[in-house]
């Protein structure tokens, strides 16, 4: 499955900027430490966008072709901003079969936007995650660290308008 990348505008700040600068500083003697600056650009914007991977590439002087192989493959990397509010359903076997793919659309119609995308104000990200270990809820999704088990498409509203969606 490859990675989407983000349709919203970098916003990065001359703080976040400096402190990854610094990093790249403190580690672009030795080329394999690559990932942990990657690891380290994404705990400061949240993600790793273009903006950042070209700056990460030019610091270390390797390719950005590397630093973007290396952000597609490993899934702990995103390229795509997380909302301040990130849902995420499962899509494993056990909760397919009991419906996750129509709740998954329904949040993506109400949220109007696809799987691994943020809504233009930040506010909301939708991901689908393959299990979460909670199959006897089936289906589950979280929102942020909260799971919700047992779910049918009716039950997404009233969890949106608990997220102050639609305010």
């Amino acid at each position: 499955m490859q990675k989407k990348i983000s349709k919203l505008p970098f916003r990065g700040t001359a703080e976040q900027e400096q402190k990854l600068r610094e990093i790249i500083d403190a580690n672009k003697h030795d080329k394999s430490l690559l990932m942990a600056v990657m690891q380290q650009a994404q705990e400061i914007y949240g993600y790793l966008p273009m903006e950042v991977q070209i700056m990460i590439a030019e610091g270390m002087d390797v390719p950005v072709e590397k630093v973007y192989g290396v952000a597609t493959f490993y899934a702990q990397f995103s390229l795509t901003p997380k909302g301040e509010t990130s849902i995420s359903v499962c899509l494993g076997t056990a909760c397919y079969v009991k419906g996750a793919g129509d709740i998954f659309a329904k949040l993506s119609e109400k949220l109007g936007i696809g799987p691994d995308e943020c809504t233009e104000d930040g506010k909301f990200s939708l991901t689908a995650c393959r299990c979460i270990g909670a199959c006897g809820l089936a289906p589950v999704l979280t929102v942020n660290d909260e799971v919700y088990g047992r779910l049918t498409v009716d039950d997404i509203d009233g969890i949106l308008e608990k997220y102050g969606f639609g305010k």
